[in-house]
């Protein structure tokens, strides 16, 4: 095998992750549903009345996941992205929603989305406009933080186009967090913070986890593989800095999962479902819930790919070893467990094996003496019990990944 993890790296990997923002909030990955990577910022309600950004996709959209299994599934967040606002302030220099797309405003959505037993997410942004041009709250944080505790918010996710600076964009990032703790609601806290800060400084990771609950490092998802194998390699690049920090309360977030939509293959879906697991990352669907396949359904509602994912250890996953076009990831779980995924990047030909030792696991103590070993997608079934000295020889199609659930006896 090539380019392994040194088991030193390895151990700082594992390493106790620094404190979160204390606000109790986000202690497994956030999971639920964001309009952007699918909607866009679609605000032409007679052209496009089904796919326009209004209180009438929200509210199709909550109905759906209430319905259809997805908020038993985990997924309980139900978040707006940018182009929710009208283009100004009120009278009193409040945020406000759009009033033809949201004619009864955002509080009557949060009150339509709780009584469902969701939550409801907004989007603001760190500088005087958000992304897409609409009012953002610089010189507002503390005003804008009250308007969403009063209207029944629950996730902020906040954006950092605009800010002008480095410094007050990590002025911004801080006094929303202040601000938003102030309202005495529990709202999780979304940044962008360390992806507007890579081009010229490196993060500080330390001092961002004890502010935001989860942050993005990277470029925004899109719907194809490409985008879903540069953020893999990128994640798998700067492990050694992004892993550790990780944990309950704070999270690195990959973005949006795209399943359900239409550039990923059967076996890139499962790749992202697979790797989004392994990452410990927030599960924010961005796709239509009211028109997805039940092949999509299936992999998304997942019940052992999500148990993965919201493990209570809290540890993020990580490449042990690249070996030509596979990748061997592991990731720690709660009593002593380990998920295992076996990704293989060649995009011609068939399936092929790549095959490694149970020893070359958790620094050798994931299967030691013996452990059970049970695959979990790309379908699931029990592999059964192999010992310390056992080799796994997995088959894995292309652009696929096979996850494991690897158990000590």
């Amino acid at each position: 095998m090539a380019a392994a993890v040194p088991g030193l790296l390895r151990a700082l990997l594992l390493a106790a992750a620094a404190a979160a923002l204390d606000n109790g909030v986000a202690r497994t990955p956030p999971m639920g549903w964001l309009h952007w990577e699918r909607f866009l910022c679609a605000t032409d309600c007679s052209a496009q009345p089904r796919r326009c950004v209004s209180e009438q996709l929200f509210t199709e959209m909550a109905d759906v996941m209430a319905a259809e299994g997805w908020r038993d599934a985990g997924y309980q967040y139900l978040c707006i992205d940018d182009c929710w606002a009208a283009p100004t302030r009120d009278e009193r220099g409040r945020l406000r929603a759009d009033p033809r797309r949201f004619p009864g405003g955002i509080q009557r959505l949060a009150d339509y989305v709780h009584v469902r037993g969701l939550k409801l997410g907004i989007y603001s942004d760190v500088g005087n406009q958000t992304c897409a041009g609409f009012p953002g709250s610089y010189g507002h944080y503390e005003l804008d933080a009250q308007t969403f505790a009063s209207w029944g918010v629950d996730l902020l996710k906040f954006d950092g186009c605009n800010s002008g600076s480095l410094e007050l964009l990590a002025e911004g990032y801080r006094r929303m967090s202040l601000a938003l703790n102030k309202t005495g609601r529990p709202i999780v806290y979304s940044c962008e913070w360390p992806f507007y800060l890579r081009p010229m400084q490196q993060p500080n990771y330390t001092e961002i986890k004890q502010y935001c609950n989860h942050w993005r490092n990277f470029f925004d998802v899109y719907d194809s593989w490409n985008s879903i194998k540069s953020i893999l390699e990128w994640t798998a690049l700067h492990q050694d800095s992004i892993v550790k920090i990780a944990g309950p309360g704070g999270w690195n977030d990959p973005d949006m999962l795209v399943i359900g939509n239409f550039g990923l293959s059967w076996d890139q879906a499962v790749t992202q479902m697979a790797m989004w697991a392994i990452m410990a990352a927030p599960l924010f669907m961005s796709n239509d819930l009211r028109r997805i396949s039940p092949e999509a359904k299936w992999l998304l509602q997942n019940k052992e790919v999500i148990a993965i994912n919201q493990d209570p250890l809290g540890k993020q996953g990580y490449r042990i070893t690249k070996d030509k076009n596979f990748e061997l990831w592991e990731r720690p779980l709660s009593g002593g467990a380990y998920a295992v995924a076996v990704l293989y990047q060649q995009e011609i030909g068939g399936p092929q094996n790549f095959s490694f030792s149970l020893a070359f696991l958790g620094n050798g103590l994931a299967c030691n003496p013996a452990c059970s070993v049970r695959q979990v997608l790309p379908s699931s079934r029990d592999w059964g019990v192999h010992s310390w000295v056992s080799s796994l020889s997995v088959e894995v199609n292309p652009t696929g990944t096979v996850l494991l659930r690897v158990g000590a006896l």
